[in-house]
């Protein structure tokens, strides 16, 4: 039940594994993984039991899948990867994510189960999607950013953990910077504040006994 588009080239050692729709002129490199189960276990007393992962995934047209990264089918429906989405080399999408038209994903970027990533979205190395989120279009997201809620401003730039929009994160993160210096000011102020009410209540005390 795997079915394959005209025009798309599969690399040595890249596994499409059954349930799988791959759209035409798709490049999968080698090692990469589609289809694969989605990392779904329910506990109870004796530890961890599996859950049937009996989804599948579809790769639109045009999608460009980096070596040795892994798409996992969904527990039911699909994982989506819409056309001309381009995925770097060890990616990992999680299962039932929908990733839009156009959205590229660098390296070591991970989507947990459920989310969907925007059209036209730029995920740069290492960046974390937490599940069941959902990103608006046009958003870029800057390197290791973790993303903890849904973005719904299209056309804006995040940073950071948890993420914050990139201007507000790069000033949070040059004042973090400074932190041991002003802790040190600190410090030294409140010394100064407690000599000084030291001095004040000596005066007073001077002051009630004349």
């Amino acid at each position: 039940r795997v079915t394959i588009g005209e025009g798309s080239r599969l690399y040595s050692m890249s596994v499409i594994c059954d349930h799988t729709e791959v759209g035409q002129r798709c490049l999968i490199h080698s090692g990469a993984v589609i289809g694969g189960d989605g990392f779904g276990f329910a506990p109870d007393a004796d530890g961890y039991h599996k859950i049937p992962q009996t989804g599948r995934v579809i790769l639109e047209d045009d999608v460009e899948i980096g070596a040795n990264t892994c798409i996992d089918r969904a527990v039911m429906d699909a994982t989506v990867i819409r056309k001309g989405v381009k995925i770097d080399n060890l990616v990992q999408i999680a299962h039932n994510c929908e990733v839009q038209e156009h959205t590229a994903i660098a390296a070591q970027s991970g989507v947990a189960g459920s989310s969907t990533i925007g059209a036209w979205n730029v995920l740069a190395g290492q960046v974390g999607i937490a599940g069941h989120l959902k990103t608006a279009p046009h958003v870029t997201f800057a390197a290791q950013t973790g993303v903890l809620s849904d973005i719904k401003e299209p056309n804006t730039v995040w940073f950071g953990y948890p993420a914050q929009p990139h201007l507000k994160a790069m000033k949070a993160s040059a004042k973090f910077i400074k932190l041991p210096e002003m802790d040190r000011e600190l410090y030294q102020l409140q010394r100064e504040v407690a000599e000084l009410k030291e001095e004040l209540n000596q005066l007073k005390a001077e002051r009630h006994g004349k």
